[in-house]
C-alpha cells in the first residue's frame, strides 16, 4: 500500500497544477463585452443592438461571447401603418442581405480584437463570437441566417500568417 502510495506522489508531483495560467477575469470579459457593442452599435455603419454583448470564459475551451441583433433598423407596424406592401418588404429583405456582409466583416474584425485583449487566456484556447439575428414574423427572411457563429483558436487570429484562413463561420 505504501508503495502504491508513493508512486502516486511521484507521478502527480511531475503534473503541472490545473490553475497554472492566469484566469480571464470578469473585467477582462466586460472589456471586450463594450468593444463589441461599439463596433456593432455605435459605428457609422451602425446595427440595432437588441441587448448588450455577454461573455463567459469557459476554462480548458476559451471565451465565448454572443449578442442579438437586427442588421438595420426596421420599420414596425403601428395602428397607422398596418401592413407592409411586397415593395416595401422586397426593400426591407434586400437591405438586410446587403447589411449581412458587413456583419460578417464587423464579427471577424471583433474576433481579432478579442484575441489581442485576453492576453491572459491560453493561446491554444477558442474564442468564439455568435449573433443571433431578429427578424419580425412579417419579413422575408428567405437567405437570411437565424444566427452566425464564428470561431478560432486565439493564436491562430494572433497571426497574420494563419488570420484569414483561422475564423470557422457557420449560419444556421
Amino acid at each position: 500500500m505504501n508503495a502504491l502510495a508513493l508512486l502516486l506522489a511521484f507521478f502527480f508531483a511531475g503534473q503541472e497544477p490545473p490553475a497554472a495560467h492566469p484566469r480571464v477575469t470578469r473585467a477582462a470579459l466586460s472589456g471586450v463585452e463594450k468593444a463589441c457593442d461599439g463596433r456593432l452599435a455605435y459605428s457609422a455603419d451602425a446595427f440595432d443592438l437588441l441587448g448588450p454583448t455577454r461573455g463567459v470564459y469557459l476554462e480548458g475551451y476559451g471565451a465565448v461571447f454572443s449578442t442579438e441583433l437586427n442588421l438595420i433598423v426596421s420599420p414596425n407596424l403601428s395602428p397607422f401603418h398596418q401592413s407592409f406592401s411586397k415593395i416595401e418588404t422586397t426593400r426591407i429583405h434586400d437591405r438586410k442581405v446587403e447589411r449581412l456582409a458587413v456583419l460578417k466583416q464587423k464579427m471577424r474584425e471583433i474576433m481579432i480584437a478579442s484575441a489581442s485583449s485576453l492576453e491572459t487566456m491560453p493561446a491554444s484556447e477558442q474564442v468564439v463570437f455568435a449573433v443571433t439575428l431578429f427578424h419580425y414574423s412579417w419579413e422575408d427572411y428567405s437567405g437570411l441566417p437565424s444566427q452566425v457563429v464564428m470561431q478560432a483558436e486565439r493564436q491562430k487570429l494572433l497571426s497574420n500568417a494563419t488570420r484569414d484562413t483561422a475564423i470557422r463561420m457557420a449560419e444556421f
